[in-house]
């Protein structure tokens, strides 16, 4: 059973090896929010991960370090187990879904454990490691279904008290339910009356359905970039925890996480990955009753794969209300578009692209499709760029 006694040992345990991460005041993050960042994702190895792994294998006997260890992961929890064992000389083999971001696979190889890719998805990964645990007699170090592991995490609890001792809120990412279990478990026995709040993706809602449905749920599918947190079926122990001591759970869409990440980025300058970025993305576009709250947004995770990035950082541009692309039925003539361009200047928007259509069959022949890349300041620009151009008789089409 988790005991407080239990978080505080493994806090003494890891005061060597994790760091104690940096709370940092976002100012203005979210609108009428107070918002704080618990930057796990510049934690050693990017991840909190490394908390619970390193606290679970630091309690393994003599007889099971010599046996070696098994573990599965998209990345994170990869990571933290191949460090700790290395570190203290244990033999250790992963598994990963084969969709895992090759920066995380490669890291975990680095770091010095041998990687057995999967076909599907964590889970998938997840009943490849059992097979391989029970054919070889080592010890399977699960990424958040264990009391050891789920103590490791709730480490991160003990930290949050501690750097902002008047904290009214916390939001954390929800995959399988680790992280959450142990951070809930830390503050709320020393500090009910905080809120504990989780977020999933809303493409990989396992816990988010089986807090509604009272039962643990396996969704069928997961399909989200926050590749940390696409878990089909949240832990029994964890599933306990969460619906004793968490108070809500929100999903939040793939562009809110982008623009989430893009939020960070611009505003922090801090690389998070999906995961990583989904509390965020609750304190900006969800409906919890955060204002006027000292909130604290658990950033769990920084290892985005940088060939994703730039089609992130689009995605979120585009969430956001940075860039458009508008397009307009013009009379094929000169002057058009020099003419579009000129309004789009004057409102202070800045043309990136231009595409000139002559072939759509649901045009006169007389006339073309302008397709025009934009960036822009917000929203309210974009509107008024499309009154205007409206106001001078071009036809835009609708998106």
């Amino acid at each position: 059973m988790l005991t407080l006694d239990q978080i505080y040992q493994a806090a003494y345990i890891l005061k060597d090896t994790a760091r104690k991460t940096d709370m940092i005041f976002a100012p203005e993050f979210a609108e009428g929010r107070e918002i704080y960042l618990k930057t796990e994702n510049l934690q050693l190895t990017g991840s909190f991960k490394l908390r619970g792994a390193y606290y679970k294998i630091s309690q393994l006997t003599p007889e099971q370090r010599a046996a070696g260890i098994i573990a599965c992961s998209a990345g994170n929890h990869a990571q933290g187990v191949a460090l700790a064992a290395t570190r203290m000389g244990i033999k250790s083999t992963i598994c990963m879904p084969d969709g895992a971001p090759i920066s995380k696979v490669e890291a975990t190889r680095h770091l010095g454990a041998e990687v057995v890719l999967v076909k599907g998805t964590y889970d998938d990964a997840h009943d490849k490691a059992v097979e391989l645990q029970k054919e070889s007699g080592a010890t399977f170090i699960h990424p958040f279904d264990d009391d050891y592991v789920i103590a490791g995490q709730g480490t991160i609890g003990l930290e949050i008290l501690d750097q902002l001792k008047d904290t009214d809120a916390v939001l954390c990412p929800i995959g399988g339910g680790g992280l959450i279990s142990g951070v809930a478990y830390a503050i709320k026995s020393l500090n009910p009356n905080i809120k504990i709040y989780g977020v999933q993706a809303a493409n990989a809602p396992s816990m988010y359905e089986s807090l509604k449905k009272k039962e643990i749920v396996t969704v069928r599918s997961v399909a989200t970039f926050a590749d940390g947190i696409a878990v089909k079926t949240p832990g029994e122990t964890t599933f306990d925890l969460v619906s004793r001591y968490v108070d809500d759970v929100v999903t939040v869409t793939e562009d809110q996480i982008a623009a989430a990440i893009l939020r960070l980025l611009e505003r922090q300058k801090l690389i998070t990955e999906g995961a990583g970025a989904v509390s965020v993305a609750a304190a900006m576009f969800s409906d919890l009753p955060l204002e006027g709250k000292k909130t604290v947004c658990i950033l769990s995770g920084g290892n985005i794969d940088v060939n994703i990035l730039s089609r992130v950082i689009t995605r979120g541009l585009i969430t956001s209300g940075r860039n458009t692309l508008l397009q307009i039925a013009l009379e094929d003539k000169p002057g058009q578009l020099e003419g579009v361009s000129r309004i789009i200047a004057e409102c202070g928007g800045n043309v990136i692209a231009v595409h000139h259509e002559r072939s759509d069959p649901n045009t006169p022949i007389s006339s073309c499709i302008l397709r025009v890349g934009m960036e822009t300041a917000s929203f309210e620009q974009i509107r008024k760029i499309r009154e205007k151009l409206t106001e001078e008789g071009f036809h835009i089409l609708s998106d």
